[in-house]
Parts: structure tokens; C-alpha cells; sequence
């Protein structure tokens, strides 16, 4: 048996103007989980979806247990044993959990017809192999997004996979869920599979991880086993140079209270209710809680997504009217979605229309046309801003990596120069260096006077950058910490004060 199951060897791949891979590598050995490290761009998910056949290479050969392969598409690649867990979910929430585990591959009665009796019951064992209570019939779309997370890893699982590609599969999983998956890999490792574990979160890849390979600008730079490595290692090979500390020096200094809630309830009995508290000019107003703690509903239901019963929204001593988005935008309010694919990018518009669309208003001419170089100068000053690697500001959003793809969406607001930014999750799914570029320019924009409300589930995010932080529990506010004073302890101890 060879030492390697599959070897990939100087793969190359352009696109339009970028060349995403040149000349990257990966050998995986059997019954390993080998975790595969580089900022957004540096080529990881286009590297996998070479090997799972959704991209065909340019140059580079696969050498799959001993042999040369041309992976064709990706039934290909499960039929040879390759399976692939998307970082971007494309469920079908309409059909049963059966069905879209089994998606493609259907087992059939007679050569034409689907055999349910039998995919249900195939269904269920590979939900049990995985842990998972769930009923195969019952429909996709009655699960919360972790739980269809966990959905996707039994359907890898099903296809009685040797190569497993996470591509990060805890974004969206709660703690116990992420401890879940574990035992999962675990279980998958000790059966002999290989596994391609993709994230950007240090203690994940050092905790469950053989060897570490880190890719950059589309190059290889080297696999180390994991044990031998440190996080400051590993963030010195991924950006290319030292990052001294993970979150910027801060020059704003909170002024005034201009931004006030009293008494926010949702229509929904069991969402946020009699929320109270304000932020002030140039504050980084940290929200932390657990999963279920109604963070998201709570922002979603000022930016006018959600309906509320009682309770007042005053900016500047003025109080606001919010019903929809485009009030608290006239209001100069700001928010950057949970989740950049489902709400945030328009994917089949460039980057131009993506930065440009909340700001359109302010380039009529004449009030019926735009002024086209206006906005193309807005577009070039906030790509260079945020930095966005991109061909032109002619390409499609979509084409980007996640990192770029939400410095697209940052530009979209700051081109709208708001007084509040809502931030929810801004740096979900980000590389280091991608995440200390979103750090200074919200310490930037804080020292500027723009008032932020900061939601994180990452706790060293909170406590980095937070003046105060706001906990919430079952859709109430448990309490304030002073930024000083946060740490890990005192804001659990808010987050789980249930009534």
C-alpha cells in the first residue's frame, strides 16, 4: 500500500485575470486528518475543488492510491471514494432529509423508480453512525443551519468515503455541535479515512489535526505535523510576516450617548423583549450570548427586518420611525448581515453593483440617471481601502473569496457614510490577516466618531475590541461589562442567566 492515498502534485488553475493556484501540492496519508491553512485567496477551497472535480485543473497530476486519475465531476469523485463538505451550503429545504443525503445517486426499484423504503432506511442508519436523532422524512428546511451542517457531513459519510474534505465545517455549529463533529472525525480517522480539514480557527487545527499544510497567494509553503507547531507559527507562514498582536492599538475615546433603546420587544413571544441600552459616539459596543440568545433578531428587528411591539429607537435625541431597511439607511443606519450568501451578496453582480447599491441615490443626476464615474471612483476608493483582491471591479461577486466577498459588503456601507454600524459576525469565515485589516478599520472608523455595535461568538473578538459589552440570555439583556474588566468568565456567567 502506497504511504500516500492521494497526492496532488504543482496543480495550477487560472481564472480571469488571477492565477488562484500555482503550482500547489498536498499529499495525504491514510486514517490522518490533515488540515489545510492559508488566508482567504490563498487557493485552499480551489485546491479541493480541483480534487473533487468541480474545477479541472490547468496543469498538476492526482495520484490516487497508487494511480494517475482524472477526477471528471464530482459523482466522479464520489464513485472513486471522494466526498466534500462545502463551506457555502446549497440545501433543498423542501425535500426530506432522505432525499437530499441521497441527492444523485437515488437508489432505484426496477431500474426507474426510487426506492424510499430503502433510502430511508439507509438514511436513518448513516444518521445513527453520525449521532444524529433526526427522522430522514422529515423535510430539510425544519432544521436550523448547524443542524443541516451536520446533515451534509452524513451525506459525505453515506458515500462510504477514503477522502473527506471539510471545508469549514464548524462556522455555523453551536459548541456541543463542534465537540459532535469531533467524535465524528475521530471515529472516520480511526477507520482509516483521510480527512482535509479546512479552517481558520487556531485551537480547532491544533486540537484535532495530524499535519498542517498553509498555502499563500496560491503557492504551497510547507506541511509540518501539527504537535510541532504554535499559533504565532502558524500566522507567520499564512499572512507572510508577524502580526505582533491579533488586535490593533485604539485611539477612540466614547463621547456622548447618541444611540438609544428602551423597551424593544419583538412580535415573536419567545424572541428579544424589553431590551434597554445605548452606544455612544465613537464606541465599540461589544453583544455577546449563546446560540439562541437572540442577538441576531434583536439588530435585525432595529434595522426595520423584524416586527416589533413596543419600545423606541432615538438617534441625537431624535426618535426614529423604523419599519423597513431603507428607514434606518435614511436614518444613517448600517448593517452588515450574519450570513453573507444567504443576505448579504447580490452573487451574480460584480463587486461595482455590490458596493454600490445601498448609495445609488446619491449619484442621481437630474434625479433619473446615474452618474457613472462617480461611482465607479466610489467603487475604486473602497476597493483600495479595504484592500478586495479582485481582477477589476467589473467581477462577479460571487467569484471571491469569502474574506473579499465581505470587504465588498463593508464597502457597500461605509459608500453610505453611516452614523451606526450594526456589524453581526464580521469576521465569520475569515483568514487572520483578512480579520486585523477588519479590526483597524473598525477601530478606525470608531476613532472617526461612527458608533458600532460589534455581535461576536468569538470571545477573545469581544474582549480585543470592546469598550463595553452587552450580554444577552433568551432574548434579554443580562447585563454591561466594561471592556476592562471583560473576560471569559464574567461574560459566560451573563450568557447563561436564564430565568
Amino acid at each position: 500500500m502506497p504511504e500516500y492515498r492521494l497526492e496532488m502534485r504543482d496543480i495550477c488553475k487560472s481564472f480571469p485575470g488571477v492565477k488562484a493556484l500555482d503550482h500547489a501540492q498536498l499529499k495525504l496519508r491514510p486514517g490522518t486528518v490533515h488540515a489545510l491553512m492559508g488566508e482567504n485567496g490563498a487557493g485552499k477551497s480551489t485546491l479541493m475543488k480541483c480534487m473533487f472535480g468541480i474545477y479541472h485543473m490547468d496543469e498538476g497530476e492526482v495520484i490516487y492510491e497508487g494511480d494517475k486519475v482524472q477526477i471528471r465531476g464530482p459523482l466522479d469523485a464520489l464513485n472513486r471514494g471522494i466526498a466534500m463538505v462545502h463551506q457555502e451550503l446549497q440545501p433543498i429545504p423542501e425535500r426530506s432529509i432522505g432525499e437530499n443525503i441521497y441527492l444523485g445517486r437515488y437508489p432505484l426499484k426496477g431500474g426507474f423508480f426510487v426506492d424510499h423504503e430503502k433510502m430511508y432506511a439507509d438514511a436513518a442508519r448513516v444518521l445513527e453512525d453520525v449521532h444524529l436523532d433526526f427522522d430522514p422524512r422529515a423535510k430539510l428546511g425544519t432544521l436550523s443551519v448547524s443542524q443541516m451542517q451536520l446533515v451534509e457531513i452524513a451525506k459525505a459519510v453515506s458515500a462510504d468515503c477514503k477522502v473527506l474534505i471539510l471545508d469549514e465545517p464548524t462556522s455555523s455549529l453551536t459548541a456541543a455541535e463542534v465537540e459532535a463533529l469531533f467524535t465524528i472525525v475521530n471515529e472516520l480517522r480511526e477507520k482509516g479515512v483521510s480527512i482535509v480539514y479546512i479552517s481558520h480557527k487556531m485551537d480547532e487545527i491544533l486540537r484535532i489535526s495530524d499535519e498542517v499544510t498553509i498555502m499563500r497567494d496560491g503557492q504551497y509553503i510547507g506541511t509540518w505535523e501539527a504537535k510541532e507547531l504554535t499559533t504565532d507559527f502558524i500566522i507567520t507562514k499564512m499572512v507572510g510576516r508577524e502580526l505582533s498582536n491579533l488586535y490593533p492599538p485604539r485611539e477612540n475615546v466614547p463621547g456622548e450617548v447618541v444611540f438609544e433603546v428602551e423597551d424593544f420587544t419583538s412580535i415573536n413571544p419567545r424572541s428579544f423583549r424589553h431590551v434597554n441600552f445605548n452606544v455612544r459616539k465613537g464606541e465599540i459596543l461589544g453583544v455577546a450570548g449563546l446560540v439562541g440568545a437572540q442577538r441576531t433578531e434583536l439588530m435585525e428587528g432595529l434595522f426595520g427586518l423584524r416586527s416589533h411591539t413596543s419600545g423606541t429607537i432615538t438617534y441625537k435625541g431624535k426618535t426614529l420611525n423604523i419599519k423597513r431597511p431603507k428607514d434606518a439607511i435614511d436614518s444613517g443606519i448600517a448593517m452588515l448581515t450574519e450570513d453573507r450568501r444567504a443576505t448579504g451578496i447580490l452573487g451574480v453582480l460584480s463587486i461595482a453593483d455590490n458596493i454600490s447599491i445601498a448609495s445609488l441615490n446619491q449619484y442621481l443626476v437630474g434625479g433619473i440617471m446615474l452618474d457613472n464615474k462617480k461611482i465607479e471612483q466610489l467603487v475604486q476608493d473602497n476597493v483600495a481601502k479595504m484592500s478586495i483582491k479582485a481582477p477589476s471591479s467589473k467581477t462577479l461577486i460571487q467569484s471571491l473569496s469569502g474574506g473579499n466577498q465581505q470587504k465588498v459588503l463593508i464597502g457597500r456601507w461605509l459608500a453610505n457614510d453611516p452614523d451606526v454600524l450594526i456589524l453581526d459576525e464580521p469576521t465569520r469565515g475569515i483568514d487572520v490577516g483578512a480579520k486585523y485589516e477588519i479590526y483597524c478599520l473598525i477601530a478606525e472608523l470608531a476613532a472617526q466618531g461612527k458608533s458600532i455595535i460589534m455581535i461576536s461568538s468569538e470571545m477573545a473578538e469581544l474582549i480585543g475590541m470592546s469598550d463595553r459589552v452587552m450580554v444577552m440570555c433568551d432574548g434579554r439583556v443580562t447585563g454591561f461589562i466594561d471592556g476592562k474588566d471583560a473576560d471569559q468568565e464574567n461574560i459566560m456567567a451573563l450568557a447563561t442567566q436564564f430565568e
